[in-house]
């Protein structure tokens, strides 16, 4: 397989999994397992940066006019609400960020090829998915200690398997927060701790030593962002219409053929 399949198919899992609630690193691993190669991850940091600022842009394309209203809002005394908002971003991040930093390496560990804990992680997102479509719908914001709960949940969805927007749309909803609201802050959310990733990578000395090519990196980027902002949007309408129970068959089908493959 070229060099150049390898990246329109990575970035076409990536554009996809980011938004769509069956984990991108799981399926990324998968994948990785699959083409008998390690195109992402500390062997290819370079492409694993790109991926992640394609669907980073993606969804601040998507929610440009949100972003925009925020940062105004920031500077407007006149209304907290925004700045209230953005304060609850920065406390859902907490979670996720104390546990990436504390357990850095044994988190790196996991992101192996470990094909017994995506299957397992992958039926998590299942069931979280399921119980989340049958959850009543109401007009509910979050609150501050639904933004922490909402970010304890992104903690958990570091383990490769469990879906971060799964994961944190599901708990959105079972918290009775709105759905469309549910599925904002959920992308929101994420925005900031994909930046300071690649921020952490590329201060990575062996990051500028792979010497990968421009054309296999802007590949990989372009299928990533454009495939980020259909499943973006796509997600926003699937989200609102209480369709996560398809997502939910999908993930337990994935989950169990990865544990029967593991087992053979």
């Amino acid at each position: 397989m070229s060099k150049l399949v390898e990246a329109i198919i990575l970035g076409i899992i990536q554009g996809l999994t980011e938004f769509l609630p069956v984990s991108s690193s799981g399926h990324l691993e998968l994948a990785n397992a699959l083409l008998k190669n390690n195109q992402l991850g500390e062997e290819n940091m370079q492409m694993t940066v790109v991926l992640h600022f394609a669907t980073a842009l993606s969804t601040l394309v998507v929610f440009r006019k949100d972003v925009g209203e925020i940062l105004s809002g920031l500077f407007d005394r006149s209304d907290r609400t925004q700045l209230h908002f953005s304060l609850k971003i920065i406390l859902s991040m907490i979670p996720a960020a104390v546990i990436g930093v504390a357990f850095d390496d044994v988190l790196d560990q996991l992101f192996t090829g470990n094909i017994l804990l995506i299957g397992a992680m992958l039926l998590v997102t299942a069931l979280l998915l399921f119980l989340a479509d049958k959850a009543k719908s109401t007009g509910k914001s979050v609150s501050w200690t639904d933004a922490f709960i909402i970010g304890i949940a992104q903690a958990i969805a570091i383990l490769p398997g469990i879906s971060r927007s799964g994961a944190t749309i599901s708990t959105s909803v079972l918290l009775q927060i709105d759905r469309s609201k549910a599925a904002r802050f959920s992308f929101l959310m994420v925005v900031p701790l994909i930046l300071g990733k690649m921020a952490k990578d590329l201060l990575d000395p062996s990051f500028f030593s792979q010497g990968q090519s421009l054309l296999y990196l802007s590949t990989g980027f372009f299928a990533a962002f454009f495939t980020g902002l259909f499943a973006c949007n796509w997600m926003i309408r699937l989200v609102k219409q209480s369709k996560l129970v398809y997502f939910a068959i999908y993930c337990a089908m994935v989950g169990i053929i990865a544990l029967v493959i593991y087992s053979v």
